[in-house]
């Protein structure tokens, strides 16, 4: 079956490159998990789709999940 990983990371700069860190500890009970689990790291994205660049805001959470891929072949 299918195992899937999610980090929730943060967007921390606003252009067509998009960098996200993994949470910080704070009062919230959700950032304190993934934290514990991810407490570093970074994931850089240079985006050439205007309406992908425009789903990113800076200072907004998002879920990150990997998926492994099936190969084709």
């Amino acid at each position: 079956f299918p195992v899937t990983i999610r980090s929730k990371m943060k967007h921390e700069y606003g252009s067509v490159t998009v960098e996200l860190y993994p949470v910080g500890a704070s009062e919230v009970e959700e950032d304190k998990r993934f934290h514990k689990a991810t407490p570093s790291g970074s994931l850089t994205l240079t985006i050439d789709n205007p309406p992908a660049q425009e789903f990113f805001e800076t200072g907004e959470e998002y879920y990150l999940d990997f998926t492994k891929c099936v190969s084709q072949v």
